[in-house]
């Protein structure tokens, strides 16, 4: 494989966007970690945020790096790869990111740093720069992640409401505030662990298109680890407070057992893909997990309206990445 001429200069700026991306996915999705334990009025919003951005971090040790080598490597063909479609890629995923915080809607990061690949990509090369298979897994996995939360959220839902049939709510509800604290962290740790990498794949790439990594290593080098899941961990510090309430409130009427079993089919999810090195969207998930819940108690509980909303965002969010990364592509190749 011929390596890309690059310097180190624009490397270096390159491995900041990314680093700023993964920043802002933390920002943007934050939300996702801490609507349900804010919204139940367990945790104060700075404690939530304190401890999503821990467990964060936390996951650098638990689900390793199968989503990042999905990216790096399963998405678009390493030989078409350079600077110009890294740039595309990250300033097109970026731009939607602003654009759908500024709103509060709560679309996908990670969908938005693929369809940014795929439409730096494509303005390059065409379409012969895809690869099927490990787009396929992701495409499969916008529908597979949402109704898999919907089916965990729910019958985790029905499970705790057969078991405590004959609790008081006084003694439901002071029980399931302790234990959302654990499947918050649960799903800070799944967040942390499945989105993290999903920047790393992007600066592995980089480095292996560039020649500061071999296409052969099954790691990324350790500063990138590290590094990434820093910046994700900071982003969900400071927190996009603007899709909390949408996420926590307008969906369904959350109470904390209803945010622990949404966090908790949240997490079961979002772990398993990461073993598996699926780059899902934790948008999706936290979204049918909390759908979930609410349809087990009834359907007249959720807003459906607002959970219509919701998919019309995940419909175009690829597609709009796609089409600023073009844009940002074109405009990359004449600046840098």
């Amino acid at each position: 494989m011929e390596h890309i001429q690059i310097s180190i200069y624009v490397l270096g700026m390159l491995i900041a966007l990314a680093l700023l991306f993964d920043f802002m996915n933390g920002f943007h999705d934050a939300a996702n970690a801490i609507a349900t334990v804010v919204s139940t009025g367990v945790l104060k919003p700075q404690t939530a945020v304190a401890m999503a951005a821990v467990f964060n971090f936390i996951a650098i040790g638990v689900v390793g790096v199968h989503v990042a080598a999905t990216l790096s490597k399963g998405t678009i063909d390493p030989k078409v790869v350079d600077q110009y479609i890294i740039f595309g890629a990250l300033v097109g995923a970026i731009i939607w990111n602003l654009i759908t915080w500024y709103y509060g809607i709560p679309s996908s990061s990670s969908h938005a740093l693929i369809g940014g690949l795929v439409g730096a990509a494509v303005a390059k090369s065409g379409t012969g720069a895809l690869i099927g298979s490990g787009l396929l897994k992701t495409v499969i996995f916008i529908v597979v992640a949402p109704l898999l939360g919907f089916a965990l959220g729910s019958i985790i839902m029905l499970i705790v409401a057969w078991v405590f049939v004959k609790s008081t709510p006084r003694k439901v509800d002071t029980w399931f505030r302790r234990a959302q604290l654990f499947s918050a962290a649960a799903y800070s740790l799944g967040h942390g662990g499945n989105d993290a990498q999903k920047t790393m794949g992007i600066i592995w790439m980089l480095l292996i298109a560039s020649g500061y990594s071999n296409a052969s290593d099954t790691t990324p080098p350790s500063w990138v680890i590290i590094s990434c899941y820093a910046a994700i961990s900071f982003g969900t510090l400071f927190g996009g407070w603007r899709i909390v309430k949408t996420m926590g409130q307008k969906i369904t009427k959350l109470k904390p057992v209803g945010g622990f079993c949404a966090e908790t089919g949240g997490a079961i999810t979002l772990i398993m893909s990461s073993f598996f090195g699926i780059p899902v969207s934790t948008t999706h998930t936290i979204t049918g997990a909390i759908v979930g819940v609410g349809a087990s108690q009834k359907m007249s509980a959720v807003r459906w309206g607002v959970a219509g909303n919701i998919v019309w965002a995940w419909i175009f969010t690829i597609p709009a990445s796609a089409f600023m990364a073009a844009v940002a592509w074109w405009i990359g190749t004449h600046i840098m």
